[in-house]
């Protein structure tokens, strides 16, 4: 696969000017890039060049990465969208047991929802690594009441793997999947979703949560879970799901240790070689208490909003966050910085 890496990215007014004096090329949304890399992974060859000196024969794979990924759930790629996490679980990684019921669930998703969600996304079944498998049943026991409660707000997300629960979750008002094997946990799921004709969000993952550990540590990881992105891309796809109903998810902790959470928030901007609007969720993760020396996941915020705004500059379109009203002021922020506004 053919990919081009933009470097020396600039936004706002930095960009105009970098443009206007022919050093650079236009990215979706107002961005620009004066380097690239060029990744031919047959032939395990990479070349840094300037971005205006991209050759002819790269201009397929050029013209791909400029292009502007369709609107999304509604969503236009340029403008990000913050997605509120509701986890009604008991076990999960942050918030486990704090949303159990269905009155504190709703409460929570209320306010989400007045400090300024975009969206909300709601799940009943832990991914965190090591965590056990619930059964369909017991999901949808946990998140279908809440789902009614929240519907006619923000639209909202179901979080599962499982087509059953996928159905009963967009019977409920749900208006969105987010699935965390990017449709290969159920080989109903794929189908489901495209006859439903509903947005979808495919995440990167290998392995499962019980074993996803064993497959951390990659070559080139950006690259890896680039092109294993693509694939699942092509089959939902082949599935019959509208290529405009489809996000990215990186999936950052998911089948990656410390080091390649950090690579790939480094190089995120590739995912941009997909043309899909691209989620992120990073939102008090391990790996950002690892790098900053904060255990405790609810204290990581700091971290986390500094990681959005990274995520921000090279292309990530949706934010998928615990602390809603923080990052959609660090947003309000970025943008009015990147306007130019006096």
């Amino acid at each position: 696969m053919r990919l081009i890496e933009p470097l020396g990215l600039c936004h706002g007014p930095a960009a105009a000017a970098s443009l206007a004096a022919g050093s650079a090329l236009p990215l979706p949304g107002g961005s620009a890039f004066s380097l690239a890399r060029l990744i031919d992974r047959p032939d395990h060859e990479d070349r840094l060049l300037p971005a205006t000196d991209i050759p002819p024969d790269w201009r397929g794979v050029l013209a791909r990465l400029q292009r502007a990924p369709p609107a999304w759930a509604g969503f236009s790629a340029d403008r990000t969208a913050v997605m509120g996490i509701l986890n009604v679980t008991p076990d999960s990684f942050s918030d486990g047991g704090q949303h159990a019921e269905v009155e504190a669930a709703t409460a929570t998703g209320r306010a989400m929802a007045a400090a300024g969600a975009d969206l909300i996304d709601i799940g009943g079944e832990s991914t965190r690594p090591g965590s056990a498998p619930v059964a369909p049943a017991a999901e949808q026991a946990r998140i279908l009441p809440v789902i009614r409660a929240l519907a006619g707000g923000p639209p909202i997300s179901v979080d599962t793997r499982n087509a059953g629960t996928m159905a009963a979750a967009l019977d409920a008002g749900a208006a969105i999947i987010n699935d965390v094997s990017a449709l290969a946990h159920d080989p109903e799921a794929a189908g489901l979703v495209a006859e439903a004709g509903c947005p979808v969000v495919l995440m990167h993952m290998r392995g499962t949560p019980q074993t996803m550990h064993e497959h951390a540590g990659y070559d080139d990881v950006a690259v890896a879970v680039t092109e294993d992105l693509a694939a699942r891309v092509a089959a939902a796809e082949r599935a019959g799901i509208d290529p405009a109903q489809i996000a990215i998810d990186p999936g950052f902790g998911f089948a990656k240790d410390g080091a390649d959470n950090l690579a790939l928030l480094r190089r995120l901007s590739l995912l941009r070689n997909l043309g899909r609007c691209i989620l992120v969720g990073m939102s008090r993760k391990r790996f950002l208490g690892d790098a900053v020396g904060e255990m405790e996941p609810a204290l990581r915020l700091p971290a986390a909003l500094a990681a959005s705004v990274l995520a921000l500059e090279q292309g990530g379109a949706i934010l998928r966050v615990h602390d809603v009203a923080e990052t959609v002021q660090a947003v309000r922020l970025w943008r009015a910085v990147q306007s130019g506004a006096r």
